[in-house]
């Protein structure tokens, strides 16, 4: 029959410094002794003897008493454990708590030198108000949350709209090589493998992105779950892990970036893709020295094919992205301008309610967009009968005896102009003078009409080149 060995709390305690065994070692005379007690015991006195008995040992290391160790160690983890709700330094009950030191202490410690003039509560009290504190940050940090999810679905359906951006460019390329599929073979693949780089890195970027919020939607997830469970546990508890959970509640939650630039940049693909291949064929081609964009394009407008000419259309789902205009049925022009003199032919003998000129890079383009110079928009249009009008401040009343078909807006960037002019007769119609310090870009808008009125479309002018090589 197997025996138990009953050790008392006495046999625990180390003859040397009198306190529960650490690494208790056996001596040859049959004593127990501190491994390193026994170590410092040794060195001072010069010997190898026995603390108690003062009996000589062999010169080898003695071994560690397995049976004692475990008891000893039992002791310490039950002590810990009963001590959990008693305080350290005077083993009584945790029941008031100091607002100075934050921390729950006895009431022998609030009547000591060291918490007598703080200030002190009861346990609950305390943990009530600490609660509200921790409650308040909580839900500010689950407001976050649901604006980071209200991101991450903007974001997922943009990644969406990316491909499709993707597919439609994709055959639209292939339309136009279809015209010169023999000669054109070459520079069609060409082009396709670069949109397939660009889709390939703009989507890769939007699933970092996403990754990186899913990353950050879960770490807030794991605080304010963490946080929660803290909340519904007992005061003593709560208030041992308060420093933590209010650590952890102050980490830093950035607000979304606004991710700039990431749709396909059609423009590149499309600009006046006839004229780039027609170089390389030595043919004669149409060009249009102004690309519009459709990344800044409002929802109701519809461009056509190498994105030269605009009409009104019914609205499209469109991500809502920092280039694009929403307070007017309106498009930019691709690239913009820094310097130089710029300028293009516009197709309004179709068009009502028009306006076409140019803006700075950074009006208003979300609600509505104000029209006049002091907002960086130089444009003319609003045109009622043979009435037009000129967007100054007041505007401009502006009358023609002959009303123009084509309309060419002349940009001389460095000399601050912007000029209107009748294509027909050559008359300048209208001038801006103005200091640009921007970037500027052509601005086009069809107005906003009744359904079954008609698309009355504006278009770009193509221009005629010949292109003429000689031998040097």
């Amino acid at each position: 029959m197997a025996t138990h060995t009953i050790i008392s709390r006495e046999d625990l305690i180390c003859p040397q410094c009198t306190d529960i065994y650490c690494f208790p070692v056996l001596l040859p005379c049959g004593h127990n002794v501190c491994k390193v007690c026994l170590q410092k015991f040794w060195e001072w006195k010069g010997s190898q003897a026995c603390p108690v008995c003062k009996a000589v040992s062999a010169p080898k290391r003695p071994p560690i008493n397995l049976a004692l160790k475990i008891a000893a160690d039992k002791y310490h983890q039950e002590k810990a454990k009963m001590s959990a709700d008693r305080c350290s330094l005077h083993e009584e009950k945790l029941s008031v708590y100091c607002q100075n030191d934050e921390q729950p202490i006895c009431l022998v410690c609030q009547m000591s030198k060291q918490h007598k003039v703080h200030e002190c509560c009861p346990l609950g009290e305390a943990a009530r108000k600490r609660k509200e504190d921790i409650t308040s940050r909580l839900e500010f940090l689950k407001k976050k949350l649901q604006t980071l999810d209200k991101t991450r679905e903007s974001w997922e359906r943009t990644r969406t709209f990316i491909q499709r951006q993707a597919d439609e460019n994709n055959r639209a390329i292939r339309e136009e090589f279809q015209k010169l599929h023999t000669f054109l073979f070459e520079e069609e693949e060409s082009r396709l493998k670069l949109l397939a780089q660009e889709v390939e890195v703009k989507v890769k970027v939007m699933s970092l992105k996403l990754q990186s919020m899913e990353t950050q939607i879960r770490s807030l997830s794991d605080v304010i779950s963490d946080t929660e469970k803290r909340l519904e546990g007992d005061d003593l508890s709560f208030l041992l892990e308060y420093k933590d959970t209010q650590k952890k509640l102050k980490c830093n939650v950035k607000e979304p970036e606004i991710i700039r630039d990431i749709l396909i940049n059609s423009a590149t693909h499309l600009a006046s893709l006839k004229f780039h291949v027609w170089k390389k064929m030595k043919h004669l081609v149409n060009y249009v020295p102004i690309t519009l964009d459709p990344n800044t394009a409002q929802a109701n407008l519809e461009l056509s094919e190498e994105l030269s000419c605009m009409k009104y259309s019914s609205q499209r789902a469109l991500p809502d992205n920092p280039e694009r205009c929403t307070g007017g049925v309106c498009v930019l022009g691709a690239g913009g301008f820094v310097s130089g003199k710029h300028s293009w032919t516009v197709d309004v003998s179709r068009g009502k309610d028009w306006y076409i000129g140019v803006v700075r890079e950074s009006i208003q383009r979300k609600g509505a967009m104000p029209l006049k110079p002091s907002e960086g928009v130089w444009i003319i249009g609003g045109m009622i009968g043979d009435v037009l009008w000129a967007q100054t401040s007041p505007r401009t009343k502006l009358e023609w005896k002959q009303k123009a078909k084509r309309i060419t807006v002349e940009l001389d960037y460095d000399k601050g102009k912007v000029v209107f002019v009748n294509t027909a007769d050559s008359k300048s119609i209208f001038i801006f003078k103005e200091k640009f310090t921007e970037r500027i870009f052509p601005y086009f808008s069809v107005g906003i009409h009744e359904e079954g009125s008609g698309s009355f479309p504006l278009a770009l002018c193509s221009q005629n080149i010949k292109l003429s090589i000689s031998d040097k």
